[in-house]
């Protein structure tokens, strides 16, 4: 599996692009708008897109999914629907957040923890990881030992747990007990920010180092 990263919005959101190199077929993770920049992507890497994956509710991970799917007519799988109450409240997140209205839309597939999503040949884990919010889920690719984590980690930091039904506690339980556990070894492409792997931030982030917990 291969991937790229695609910046979207002013949030600069991590948009990822994730292929099948045997088959050429593609899933777009949290298009949180900029869905011209995407598509171009698509093009210019000359993929066939098959799904869009979301890890969570919020807008600058959803904002673009609707016009994405209208234009392309694939199928939106996830998040966890503990989240249905985030997407169910797009108009009040745009004008909290600062964007334009987006149009609402409904996910074709929720996702639970043990769950498997195929772009192409190739299969991603799901994880249920709650905290930031409660129905947000990972996408885990074993074979080249790669994860797209949304908010839930990021390098030398975490997502934040104060929206509503946010969980400070149950974050930590996540990315100690859910995400860590995968191995050191293991990168991820966090929702903002740089790359990282979990080794890295189990000896460096102050908030989920293991220093911090004896």
């Amino acid at each position: 599996m291969k991937y790229c990263t695609v910046p979207v919005t002013h949030y600069q959101q991590n948009c990822s692009i994730i292929w099948c190199e045997n088959s050429a077929k593609a899933a777009v993770i949290d298009p949180g708008g900029d869905v011209d920049q995407i598509r171009r992507k698509l093009t210019e890497l000359d993929l066939t897109l098959e799904k869009i994956l979301l890890t969570h509710g919020h807008l600058d991970h959803v904002g673009g999914t609707a016009a994405m799917k209208r234009e392309s007519e694939v199928p939106v799988i996830g998040p966890h629907r503990a989240d249905s109450f985030w997407i169910d409240a797009l108009d009040a997140q745009a004008q909290m957040m600062g964007f334009e209205p987006v149009a609402a839309f409904t996910p074709d597939q929720w996702l639970e923890h043990g769950d498997t999503v195929q772009v192409g040949e190739q299969t991603l884990e799901v994880l249920h990881c709650p905290g930031h919010t409660p129905g947000h889920v990972v996408f885990y690719h074993a074979a080249s030992q790669q994860a797209f984590v949304g908010d839930v980690l990021f390098q030398g930091s975490i997502g934040r747990t104060d929206f509503p039904m946010g969980d400070h506690e149950q974050l930590l339980n996540s990315i100690r007990h859910t995400l860590f556990p995968l191995g050191d070894e293991v990168r991820f492409v966090p929702g903002h920010g740089p790359e990282s792997d979990f080794g890295a931030e189990r000896k460096h982030n102050p908030f989920v180092a293991d220093h911090r917990f004896g």
